[in-house]
């Protein structure tokens, strides 16, 4: 039984980091791929060209994102989407995660999101789905109120899988919502992100 649970619970775990990260005290949001793995260290190089030694705390919860595509996401879907507003009111998609039915509610709301000066990360319930010139259009409502959503062609989508340290390799991109800096400039996590066959975290 644990191990069918442990892939829900770091999916979960995560979906919870995603959206209280920005509330923790100085959390550090990681953004990189792994350069090298020493012992239970492994050296980072952020997305800004920055290098991080980061290690995982016991018990670290690893997760793994594989490609998705739009035909994945139903009227009826829980997703997170990370997406830019646009001048008519509506969102566009950026990246688009699609969370397992267990996960249903994990983070709902809309609010302001790091991936870029304006982003912004939604979790909710597909109301609707069409398809259109622009892309597929969804309309995600949440507890208090609702988005629309253009996904384009070019929006990354993804689902969650498990994941284990042994997948932690040279190469592999990464992402860590929230770490904690300690004295000696590293950094520790509790849970990490990679991109399974070359992917991207779209976080």
């Amino acid at each position: 039984m644990q191990n069918k649970l442990s892939p829900i619970l770091a999916a979960a775990g995560l979906a919870l980091f995603l959206t209280t990260a920005a509330n923790a005290d100085n959390p550090v949001r990681v953004r990189g791929t792994i350069e090298r793995v020493d012992g239970p260290t492994y050296l980072v190089k952020a997305r800004d060209g920055t290098e991080l030694k980061v290690t995982l705390a016991d018990n670290a919860q690893v997760t793994a994102l594989t490609k998705a595509s739009l035909n994945d996401i139903k009227q009826g879907s829980f997703v997170g989407v990370t997406a830019i507003p646009q001048t008519d009111g509506s969102q566009r998609a950026v990246e688009v995660h699609i969370f397992p039915e267990a996960m249903r509610g994990a983070g709902e709301g809309h609010r302001p999101w790091d991936l870029g000066p304006t982003s912004t990360m939604t979790n909710a319930n597909v109301e609707q789905a069409v398809t259109g010139v622009d892309g597929q259009t969804l309309t995600l409502k949440y507890k208090d109120g609702e988005k629309k959503i253009v996904v384009p062609s070019e929006a990354a989508i993804v689902t969650f899988a498990p994941g284990d340290k042994s997948d932690l390799k040279p190469g592999v991109k990464i992402f860590i919502a929230a770490a904690t800096k300690q004295p000696d400039g590293a950094l520790v996590t509790p849970r990490i992100t990679f991109g399974k066959d070359g992917i991207t975290p779209p976080m």
